[in-house]
C-alpha cells in the first residue's frame, strides 16, 4: 500500500508539473470558456465542478439545447484555475457521478493534439459520453416488472422512433465499456495480419521456451534476486534520483559543446565520405594481407601458450631468486652514486680550457659557468678513446692519414734490416718506384746536420775527413741528382 501510494504521489506530481509547464507555455492564461456537447446533460447544475484530468479547474456556467431533429445539450464550462485552460482539439469529456446522492460533474481529458482549443472552443458530441445514472436505474426497479416493461417500450419507442442510428450512437457514447470495446475491435480488425503472425510466432516462442525452460527458470530466479537486491538498496537508488537533476544541469553545457563538436565535424565527415571509395579500395587490398597474416597470429597464439607454460614453470625459480635477492648486497644505490659522481663538473681532477670550449650550453647541469672548469669523469673516459684515435690517425689541415699496415702471412712478418732482392719483390709495400736507401741511394748519406748555434763549428773526425778526401769529385753531384729524382719522380 505504501509503495502504491508513493507511485500515485509521483504520478500526480509529474502530472501537476506537466500542467504547470503547459500553463507556462500558455502565458498563464486562465478564464477560458468551452462549449461541450452531450447527448444528455442529466444531473449537471450551474456552478458544478468542471475538472480537467481529475483536477478541479473551474465550474459549469450555463446550459442550453440546440437542434430540432437531433437535439443536443450544450454545456458551457469555464476554467478559472491558472494552468488548466489547455484543452486540445482531441479532448474527450465525460459526465461522471460525484456521489450516490445524485450529484454529477464534467471531467475532460486534455488530449495530445498540437492544436489547442481557443477561448469559446467546442468539444463535439463524438468526443463526449454520458454515464447512465444509477439513481434512475434504482428508481425503475421500484416499480412492478409490468410497469418497467411498459416504460421501456413506450417511452423509449416513442422518443426514439425512426432513430435507430442515433440510439446506437448514444448507447455507445453513454457506456464507456461499449465505446472502448468498439475501438478495440476496430484496432484488432486493422491488425489481423499482425495477430496472425503473432500467433504463429507465439507457437515458435513457446517451443523455444519449452526447450530452454531451465534457462527461463534461472532467469526468473535471477530476476527475483535482482529485485530483492534492488529493494535492499532503495536508499541508494533514492539518493541517485535525488542527484539526477543536478547531474542533468551540469550535463547540459557539455551536451551543448558536443553539439558544437558534431557541427564542426561535418566537413571532416564530408571529406571522409568523399574518400570512402579509396578507403574501400584500401580495405579490399588489405584483405589478402590480413589473410597472409592470419597464420602468423596463429603461430603467435601457439607461442603464447607455450610461453604461458614456461612462465608458470619458472614461478619457483622466481621465488628462489627473490629469496636470494633479499640477502644479496645492494648494487643499485652504489652504482647510482658512482654514475652521479662521474657526471659532476665540480669533481673534475684539474681545470682544462678544452672543457670550457666544448661544454654544453647553459641550462645543462654540466655547463661550466665563468669559463673555468675541467672534464667530468664520464667525459674523460670518452676523451681517452677520442684522443687515442687521433694519436694513431693523423689529422691536419692537409688531410687525414689512417695508419693501417696489411701484412701477408709468411716470411714477410719478420722484420729485416737488410732485405735481399727476392724479399723486396715479395714483401714490397712501397708507394712509388723510388725508395731512398732501398732502390735508390740514400740522399742523406754523408751529410752534416746543421749546427744549433751559429758560432758552433762543424766537427770532423779523421775517418770522415779521410772519406771525404777519398770520395771522387762527382759524388756530391750524384747524391743531389738522386735526391731530386726521389722528390720529382722519374
Amino acid at each position: 500500500m505504501r509503495r502504491a501510494a508513493g507511485i500515485a504521489a509521483v504520478v500526480l506530481a509529474c502530472l501537476a508539473a506537466a500542467l504547470a509547464i503547459g500553463a507556462k507555455d500558455d502565458d498563464g492564461a486562465s478564464g477560458k470558456t468551452y462549449e461541450i456537447v452531450f447527448d444528455n446533460a442529466f444531473g449537471l447544475t450551474q456552478g458544478g465542478d468542471f475538472k480537467i484530468a481529475g483536477v478541479r479547474a473551474g465550474k459549469t456556467t450555463d446550459f442550453h439545447i440546440e437542434g430540432q431533429a437531433r437535439p443536443r445539450a450544450v454545456v458551457e464550462a469555464k476554467a478559472t484555475q491558472p494552468g488548466f485552460a489547455a484543452l486540445r482539439e482531441d479532448a474527450h469529456c465525460d459526465i461522471r457521478p460525484q456521489s450516490f446522492i445524485g450529484e454529477y460533474f464534467v471531467d475532460c481529458q486534455p488530449g495530445a493534439s498540437r492544436h489547442r482549443l481557443p477561448d469559446g472552443g467546442r468539444v463535439p458530441v463524438e468526443q463526449t459520453s454520458s454515464t447512465i445514472p444509477l439513481d434512475l436505474v434504482a428508481n425503475i426497479l421500484r416499480r412492478p416488472y409490468r410497469d418497467r416493461l411498459r416504460l421501456i417500450v413506450g417511452e423509449l419507442g416513442a422518443g426514439l422512433a425512426g432513430r435507430p442510428e442515433d440510439l446506437s450512437a448514444a448507447l455507445r457514447r453513454a457506456h464507456p465499456g461499449l465505446r472502448e470495446t468498439s475501438q478495440t475491435l476496430r484496432i484488432l480488425g486493422r491488425q489481423t495480419r499482425t495477430i496472425d503472425r503473432f500467433v504463429g510466432d507465439a507457437d515458435r516462442v513457446i517451443a523455444q521456451l519449452e526447450a530452454r525452460k531451465r534457462d527461463v527458470t534461472r532467469f526468473v530466479r535471477d530476476a527475483g534476486d535482482t529485485a530483492a537486491v534492488t529493494a535492499s538498496r532503495r536508499r541508494e537508488l533514492a539518493e541517485t534520483f535525488r542527484r539526477l537533476p543536478a547531474f542533468l544541469g551540469e550535463l547540459q553545457p557539455y551536451m551543448g559543446r558536443l553539439g558544437d563538436l558534431a557541427r564542426a565535424q561535418r566537413p571532416v565527415l564530408a571529406d571522409l565520405q568523399a574518400s570512402s571509395g579509396r578507403l574501400d579500395t584500401f580495405l579490399t587490398r588489405l584483405r589478402p594481407f590480413a589473410a597472409q597474416g592470419t597464420p602468423a597470429f596463429e603461430s603467435l597464439g601457439e607461442a603464447s601458450t607455450v610461453g604461458r607454460r614456461a612462465v608458470r614453470a619458472s614461478e619457483q625459480d622466481v621465488q628462489e631468486l627473490r629469496g636470494i635477492g633479499r640477502d644479496a648486497p645492494g648494487l643499485a644505490k652504489p652504482l647510482r652514486q658512482f654514475l652521479q659522481t662521474t657526471d659532476e663538473r665540480n669533481r673534475a681532477v684539474e681545470p682544462d680550457a678544452r672543457a670550457a670550449a666544448t661544454d654544453p650550453p647553459a641550462g645543462d647541469k654540466t655547463h661550466i659557468s665563468g669559463g673555468r672548469g675541467g672534464f667530468t669523469g664520464m667525459e674523460a673516459i670518452w676523451d681517452y678513446f677520442y684522443w687515442q684515435t687521433l694519436t694513431t690517425n693523423a689529422l691536419d689541415d692537409v688531410g687525414h692519414v689512417l695508419r693501417v699496415q696489411l701484412l701477408q702471412a709468411g716470411s714477410c712478418l719478420t722484420y729485416t734490416t737488410k732485405p735481399d732482392e727476392e724479399g723486396i719483390d715479395k714483401c714490397n709495400q712501397f708507394l712509388g718506384p723510388n725508395q731512398p736507401g732501398v732502390t735508390t741511394p740514400d740522399p742523406t748519406a754523408g751529410s752534416v746536420p746543421p749546427a744549433s748555434d751559429a758560432s758552433a763549428q762543424p766537427v770532423s773526425t779523421p775517418a770522415a775527413g779521410a772519406k771525404a778526401k777519398a770520395e771522387p769529385a762527382g759524388a756530391a753531384r750524384d747524391r743531389t741528382t738522386a735526391l731530386l729524382d726521389f722528390l720529382l719522380g722519374p
